[in-house]
Order: structure tokens, then sequence, then C-alpha cells
């Protein structure tokens, strides 16, 4: 077994510099699966068809707001090896409550939340009830990391809108799916 020696494995974050990930913002995030298995379902005729695992993720993400209040959740899609979607995040909401509760000598009970805690939480949501569907604790769902954009204006998020309505129609075009 090879362990991490930071003179050999350089890990270079794919995230904005600076950025505060906790603020207020229209994010599109991509997560795929372990190696890429395709354990969501299957495309059939341009249409995605989700499978028993594809349901608990779609079920998950919906799930999304009522669980923290301080996101919104756009268009979204389960593809058969990887999750889209639109999340906007609200980190006012955070520094309001912080801000009221500090004016009521209250103890802050609910800690800011980052774009990567909102993900992690998804992640392993998802996990917990697919591993408790198949009986084991070992299956992996998901590759360590996940993609994120900043939506920065209207074209964008036209854009990325449109692309997640087409991206099962696209499937088969893709040439790394009909491999």
């Amino acid at each position: 077994m090879t362990h991490f020696d930071p003179e050999i494995h350089h890990r270079r974050s794919i995230r904005l510099r600076g950025y505060d990930y906790a603020s207020s913002d229209w994010y599109f995030i991509t997560l795929c699966t372990q190696n890429r298995k395709r354990i969501f379902g299957r495309v059939v005729d341009g249409k995605m068809i989700l499978n028993s695992c594809g349901r608990i993720v779609e079920n998950e993400w919906l799930q999304t707001p009522l669980i923290r209040r301080e996101v919104e959740i756009d268009l979204f899609v389960v593809m058969p090896d990887h999750f889209h979607a639109i999340v906007i995040t609200d980190g006012s909401y955070n520094r309001t409550l912080h801000q009221q509760e500090i004016s009521n000598n209250i103890a802050l009970q609910r800690k800011p939340k980052s774009l990567s805690s909102l993900v992690s939480g998804f992640k392993s949501a998802v996990t917990r009830k697919i591993n408790q569907i198949f009986v084991t604790n070992s299956i992996s769902v998901w590759q360590r990391n996940y993609y994120e954009h900043i939506i920065r204006n209207e074209d964008d998020l036209r854009f990325i809108r449109d692309y997640l309505i087409n991206n099962p129609a696209k499937w088969s075009c893709d040439r790394e799916n009909n491999l």
C-alpha cells in the first residue's frame, strides 16, 4: 500500500481560490459514481429510467431544501453514472440567524453551511440508503470529489439548464457512453 507523501502526491484543489463557498450564490454541481459505474438506471430512447438506486438519489435531492433551509434546488438530472444539479445557497440566512441568536444571548445552534458540507451530507445519505438496500457497508457509490461551477449570469444559467434538460437525449451521442 502506498502512503500519502506530500513530496510526491500533490493534490490540487479545483475550487476557486479565495471564494467563500458558504456565501449566497447559484452553483452547478456534478457528482460522479465511483469508477463511473452505471448504478442509477439507464437511458432508453433519450429518457432516463431510474432504478431503485437512482430513485434514492432523486428522493434525497428533493429532501435537500427540507433538511437545509438555507438551500433551494433548481433543475437536476440523475444519469446512469452521475448527477447534475443547480443549487442556490443563501449564506445570508446563516448570518441573519447568527445575529438574531447573539442578540437573544442564545448559543449558536446552526452553523453556516458551505457547498461542500451540502454535497458531503447528500453523498453520505445516498450511500447509506443504497448500502441498506444491498445490506452491505462496503459499496462506494461516489467518487471522492465533485465538480462545481459558480453560475455567473443569466446566460450561464440558461446554458446550464438547457444542458441538464437535454442530457438524457444526448447520452447516446457521447462516445464515452458507448464503450
